[in-house]
């Protein structure tokens, strides 16, 4: 059988189903006039490449030629990838919430020809099961429903339309008056006190996700405040995390959630967006505690970030695959298909091949990192776990440091061999600015030149690859050299923020340049009346029949609270007042929900800490300098979250003046000066590695 229409997209996605019997078209206009010519409604099916249950319902219906023909006949059937186009996700997902009370991906929705949804849900079994429909069934009711009551179908439509644009596009109306108050904090920090699981630590029941921006209020609510609490809270749950079975114990990193609520077993992909937010939040819980346990983490999420999922170009890719061939299997077998995948092949362990590996220190492995002979793995529910070992840090006593990084190191080259999860090798503009923030503030707290360079890479190939030439247009998409898709909200917003952490990294004044350009791009194109942004540029919304603002603080934080957050720092460092203004609007605009629900918008709550802080700028003047390096070592000491630090050489003073004029009146000297300024008056210049230190820990 020859490819289907989808053979020459870039999306891994949809390359996925380029086999499949369906006559799979890609979102666009070439399909929106196929269903009105033909007057077939339009079957969308959204999904990611590493999506466990879109690899299912591929595998059980989408690659059936019975149940093809019957998608053929009576829909046009189109695939879209919700990573590359998350504002057309955003809509229908709306709407078949509305329908069904529930969400997720594979996501399957029914539309008119006008791209009006009347009906949809997630995973289908190609029969019914499990109380659910089947999607045989559906397909044939669905099409009769249109020849028999199309005008039932459209009314309905044009209903629900209106319900769900009125939605996402007004999202948290009930505005504040003005900012509120540091009890508004405490009241928060209060309110995940009494979420959170004290025994196994973290949030929430099975399943569990890291929520990594909870993290992040949390340490910055402690550095502000000293409260005990949040710093408790936010330290345990990274310590439990590194050592459940959600990280990766051999090759570092972690999977995108538990599936029980001791982080004991995950669901195995790996996501980009998620490491480089707990990067950033390891990041912080080292200068706040010094703790190696945390700093070995940190340290093997970079190694994990730098060996397998970071493209010879410098840019990062999106994630990995949980399923994959068993190694048992690897000769049998085609890689790129699903048909024998299984979950977590790549990462479990029999306790014999422990001992085939690594001799005399198997049984201290196995006692520290809880292998056992029959297996380990509580929850299976599909018994692909039976018989083999998620590895977790059981017993830290029974192996020492030294010991374990050998054997693991030995692990990891006897896992390289074995068949690979599936590499989601497309590169997006948003998660890479969360990369950027998450690799510069680990050079920060561990002061590895290596980091550093890891990021600065990744700006420069975003800069050439994702960026117009004046750097202010962002492509959301890259791929195998072609970048598509106009840039969102989340891209402008997430590399803003990412790109001035690399400038508070390494001090280049091209980065700060760039980042002021894209948060004054992003208030340009997406701002909303009245604060917040919109996902979708208003010349970019095209066929959408609402523009979403994002309103929730999920696995990805909004770029609403991003932007807020990095222009707050942007003014503080360059008194660019529009971007002020634009923060405050928005901290209004969302304060409502967050204290109606502090947990749904925590990375807006890291925002208001600081719009409630006393922020300041240090100014070093002569990094290069004598002194120059002590000064920064001091602002880096702990984590201050209410310091920005700007700093210049020789070389490089003109062009950060360009960008902070009270940098062109600060004298040269064969010493450097640090300059503490509060709303760009800066003060007389500190000469003294004490006084600095004095100063900067002054309440």
């Amino acid at each position: 059988m020859s490819p289907n229409r989808l053979a020459h997209e870039k999306s891994p996605y949809l390359l996925q189903h380029k086999d499949n019997p369906v006559d799979w078209r890609p979102w666009g206009p070439e399909a929106w006039k196929a269903a009105k010519d033909q007057d077939k409604p339009l079957l969308l099916s959204v999904g990611y490449s590493t999506c466990h249950w879109c690899h299912v319902m591929e595998r059980e219906s989408f690659s059936n030629e019975e149940v093809a023909a019957i998608m053929n006949k009576s829909f046009i059937c189109v695939k879209l990838d919700r990573e590359e186009r998350p504002d057309v996700d955003k809509v229908y997902m709306t709407a078949v919430q509305a329908i069904t009370g529930q969400g997720g991906w594979p996501l399957n929705v029914f539309l008119t020809p006008d791209l009006k949804p009347f009906f949809g849900g997630t995973y289908f079994p190609p029969t019914a099961r499990w109380g659910q429909p089947g999607w045989i069934q559906l397909l044939g009711r669905i099409a009769e429903l249109w020849a028999q009551r199309r005008q039932d179908i459209e009314s309905d439509a044009a209903r629900l339309t209106q319900e769900v644009a009125r939605h996402v596009a007004s999202a948290a109306h009930e505005r504040l008056e003005k900012l509120p108050g540091p009890q508004f904090l405490q009241d928060a920090v209060a309110a995940f006190k009494a979420n959170y699981d004290s025994e196994n630590h973290g949030f929430g029941g099975a399943p569990k996700f890291p929520m990594p921006a909870y993290q992040r209020f949390l340490l910055r609510r402690h550095a502000r405040s000293g409260d005990a609490d949040s710093r408790a809270m936010a330290l345990e749950c990274l310590r439990a995390m590194s050592r459940g079975g959600i990280f990766d114990q051999v090759g570092g990193g972690f999977a995108r959630y538990s599936t029980d609520a001791e982080w004991r077993v995950p669901h195995f992909e790996k996501m980009l967006y998620d490491n480089a937010q707990l990067l950033e939040n390891l990041a912080d819980a080292v200068l706040v505690s010094r703790d190696p346990e945390l700093e070995r983490a940190l340290n093997r999420t970079v190694a994990y970030l730098k060996r397998d999922l970071r493209g010879p170009h410098g840019g990062f890719y999106s994630a990995e695959d949980a399923d994959s061939l068993p190694p048992e299997l690897a000769e049998t077998g085609n890689n790129d298909s699903h048909e024998e995948k299984e979950e977590g092949s790549f990462y479990l362990w029999t306790q014999q091949e422990l001992v085939q590996a690594l001799g005399p220190d198997a049984k201290a492995f196995c006692a520290r990192y809880g292998a056992e002979a029959e297996g380990n793995a509580p929850a299976d529910p599909h018994g692909e776990f039976e018989g083999k070992n998620i590895l977790f840090d059981k017993d830290p006593s029974a192996m020492d440091e030294g010991r374990a990084s050998l054997a693991l190191s030995k692990l990891l080259a006897i896992r390289s061999k074995r068949p690979r999860p599936s590499l989601d090798d497309k590169c997006l503009a948003s998660w890479n600015g969360l990369a950027l923030s998450g690799l510069s503030r680990a050079h920060a707290a561990t002061g590895s030149e290596e980091t550093l360079e890891l990021a600065v890479r990744a700006a420069e190939f975003l800069r050439k690859e994702c960026a117009s030439s004046d750097g202010k247009t962002l492509s959301h998409r890259w791929r195998d050299g072609q970048k598509a898709v106009a840039g969102f909200a989340d891209d402008y917003a997430f590399l803003a923020q990412g790109l001035l952490d690399l400038y508070e990294a390494g001090f280049d004044p091209r980065w700060l340049a760039w980042s002021l350009e894209l948060a004054e791009e992003a208030v340009a194109r997406f701002a909303a009346p009245g604060g917040g942004l919109f996902q979708t540029a208003k010349e970019e919304a095209g066929e959408l029949f609402a523009r979403s603002i994002e309103d929730h603080d999920g696995v990805e934080p909004a770029a609403s609270s991003v932007l807020a957050d990095a222009a707050l720092r942007l003014h503080e460092l360059a008194g660019r007042e529009s971007l002020r203004r634009f923060a405050d609007e928005t901290l209004q605009r969302f304060g409502a929900r967050a204290a109606e629900r502090p947990p749904s918008m925590p990375y807006l709550l890291s925002a208001l800490d600081r719009a409630l802080g006393k922020p300041q700028t240090l100014v070093i003047a002569g990094l290069d300098l004598p002194n120059g390096q002590e000064f920064l070592s001091i602002a880096r000491a702990k984590l201050r979250p209410d310091l920005v630090v700007a700093g210049f050489t020789a070389e490089t003073k003109k062009d950060l003046a360009k960008l902070l004029p009270v940098v062109a009146d600060m004298p040269d000297s064969k010493r450097a000066a640090a300059y503490l300024c509060v709303g760009r008056a800066c003060g007389l210049p500190i000469t003294e590695q004490a006084a600095l230190t004095a100063r900067l820990d002054a309440k």
